[in-house]
């Protein structure tokens, strides 16, 4: 395990470094790393590392989840309130809905085998989305009309629409009929999620100003209540809906809104903690690429992704309707809604595990989708923003 965690670090952060510097986003060069030092390659990472490394992508986006609750003011989301709330759903039923029509013809898939597909197509990545956001609050790009807060937000409880629906899809396959209270649990876990993030942060936020401790422990508190948020909400699946992932967003978000001081000096411990945790995300990720799959995807697998995306950035420019964003901002916020990667190599395997027919397809197409959207997306918010957004 030693060997591998320095041969993910060591190559993650030169490729990354390397290609920074060829103004490249360094993110495809720790997906670059994962791929080539992964099981389907060099085999290179240890088994016990893969093992768990659902959860260290999970601690990762925990991460990144609390950086941007400490970012995001909910006073600006109240005022941007309307096409945040559309950039949540709009954007991914375009897309599910554009696979599940254009999916039986391309690929030769039933309707509700391209309904599973098109939720493993449709969840944006927040690990490529949120920093970049975050970048952009920090600098001051796209601040006076919150772009960085509606993208930033809606793109966190997109993944929460679109596994909700992928579980419903999956169900339906199996032969469980799909009920009112499927899509109901979706508003129903946001809220939830939303209540139990605010309370534990108007509690702990109380804890803080009583009790002086360093803001190292305090960083491991909130972290260590976020790993409970996620577990609740595991433990609680079966019987009630609620979102642990926005729950982590919600607790940064009522610390920056009860103790502001406290809120930025939080926000630099955990930009440090990101810089490691950011490589192990990407490099894991890549290592969940089985290139394997590539070499039966036909360039009808392409079509597909591509079609599905158009759809998508109409969805993004239907939100964003009757609002004050000219078309630069426009076509910033549709690229900045392409980015795929996280989501899809979590649950890209999935489908095959539980049997489906077009197990294999799903799988392959979720591959081709990280590997064109993800540079697509990061590329295109490095190089547009300062050209796209004002100060």
């Amino acid at each position: 395990m030693l060997l591998s965690l320095s041969l993910i670090l060591i190559i993650g952060f030169s490729l990354s470094g390397i290609l920074n510097r060829l103004h490249i986003p360094g993110l495809i060069g720790m997906i670059f790393t994962g791929v080539v030092l992964g099981p389907n390659i060099l085999n290179l990472i240890s088994g016990d590392i893969l093992n768990i490394s659902a959860d260290l992508r999970e601690i990762a986006l925990i991460v990144i989840l609390v950086r941007a609750g400490l970012s995001i003011d909910i006073k600006d989301l109240k005022k941007v309130g309307r096409p945040a709330v559309l950039m949540c759903f709009i954007p991914a039923t375009f897309e599910i809905g554009a696979v599940t029509f254009l999916a039986p013809a391309l690929l030769g898939v039933s309707h509700i085998e391209a309904a599973i597909m098109g939720c493993v197509l449709a969840a944006v990545s927040p690990a490529v989305i949120v920093p970049r956001m975050i970048h952009l609050i920090e600098t001051g790009y796209g601040k006076k009309k919150k772009i960085p807060q509606i993208i930033m937000a809606g793109a966190s409880v997109d993944d929460i629409y679109v596994i909700v629906l992928f579980t419903a899809f999956l169900g339906m396959y199996k032969g469980e009929d799909f009920s009112a209270m499927t899509l109901i649990s979706v508003p129903i876990s946001i809220i939830t999620g939303i209540i139990m993030g605010v309370v534990t942060g108007i509690i702990l936020v109380g804890i803080f100003k009583k009790i002086h401790m360093r803001d190292t422990v305090k960083v491991l508190i909130i972290l260590s209540v976020s790993f409970i948020f996620v577990s609740v909400e595991t433990f609680l699946k079966p019987y009630f809906p609620v979102s642990g992932l926005l729950a982590v967003m919600a607790l940064g978000c009522t610390i920056l809104k009860t103790h502001e001081i406290l809120a930025k000096r939080l926000m630099g411990k955990f930009s440090k903690i990101w810089v490691g945790a950011e490589i192990l995300l990407f490099v894991l990720v890549g290592a969940q690429v089985d290139i394997s799959y590539l070499s039966s995807a036909g360039i009808n697998s392409v079509i597909l992704i591509i079609l599905a995306l158009l759809l998508r950035i109409i969805g993004v420019n239907i939100s964003l309707a009757k609002t004050d964003l000219n078309l630069k901002e426009r076509v910033f916020c549709s690229i900045a809604y392409i980015p795929k990667a996280t989501v899809q190599a979590a649950i890209g395997s999935v489908p095959l595990a539980a049997g489906v027919s077009a197990g294999n397809t799903i799988l392959t197409v979720a591959v081709l989708a990280i590997i064109i959207s993800a540079p697509i997306g990061a590329i295109g918010i490095d190089r547009t923003y300062k050209k796209f957004l004002s100060l």
